[in-house]
């Protein structure tokens, strides 16, 4: 082969080569963007209306349709996950996915650990007794008084402050379960939870007392997360648009980011 055919071959190979690895950086690029371009959000996925499954076992409810709606306004595919509620944090912070938008109360606690975005909704826990009960607001519970909440929750700070006698539950539905069934004598839950199950489970059971506290409900990111502040613009602007509201009125007949 002469010289001149040997200097063309070889530069074939190195154009080939160059060609290749260019697809590759094009192909892992392109990964990384289809990555970015989903916002995945992750649930207890066992708080109805907010999140849990229905009949075709999908995950649904208020804290997933606002996820979609969000997602849409920032040009991503949403992707909701459930896991645990005790260990979302945790998880988070493992980066095993962008967000929690499950119904997290902002507390000072969890924003040592979180970075939280604007309130999302606003709502507050009630105590819900058996209908035939004498408690008649939280004042009524004693220190021996047998109080159902969900584990992790800030409704366990809140019944151990009257109680010593605290159930955790890994669901709040199954608490208010028991509580019709006479396993515990009241339960803290969320206002829109305590009443759905009420009136969808025929459960015996009735709230008092009016809210405990008001709460403030944030999605939560990881520290320094720039995705963070896109997802308030995103919230701003589905607020504005009336897309909210209506998620909200399907849910709750009312517009729940207001007090």
């Amino acid at each position: 082969m002469g010289k001149r055919k040997w200097l063309l071959l070889i530069s074939g190979i190195f154009l080939v080569a160059a060609l290749v690895a260019g697809c590759g950086s094009v192909t892992g690029k392109a990964a990384n963007t289809a990555a970015q371009d989903t916002f995945t959000y992750a649930m207890s996925g066992q708080y109805r209306p907010f999140n849990y499954y229905d009949s075709n076992k999908q995950l649904t409810g208020f804290d997933v349709e606002i996820g979609k709606a969000l997602a849409e306004k920032m040009g991503m595919k949403p992707e909701p996950r459930a896991m645990p509620w005790e260990g979302l944090i945790s998880a988070l912070k493992a980066k095993k996915f962008d967000a929690i938008l499950g119904s997290m109360t902002i507390t000072p606690e969890r924003e040592k650990e979180v970075a939280f975005s604007d309130p999302y909704y606003i709502s507050g826990p009630e105590l819900f007794v058996r209908k035939d009960s004498s408690i008649k607001s939280i004042k009524d519970i004693k220190k021996n008084t047998p109080v159902g909440v969900l584990i992790s929750s800030v409704y366990d700070k809140e019944a151990r402050q009257y109680s010593n006698n605290v159930k955790n539950y890994t669901s709040d539905i199954t608490a208010l379960q028991d509580l019709s069934h006479g396993r515990v004598d009241a339960v803290i839950t969320d206002r829109f939870v305590g009443r759905m199950a009420a009136g969808e489970q025929k459960l015996d059971i009735k709230p008092v007392g009016g809210l405990i506290f008001v709460e403030r409900v944030g999605i939560a990111f990881r520290k320094g997360d720039p995705l963070r502040e896109k997802v308030n613009k995103a919230l701003a602007e589905i607020k504005a648009d009336g897309n909210y509201r209506q998620i909200s009125e399907k849910y709750f007949n009312t517009d729940i980011s207001k007090p």
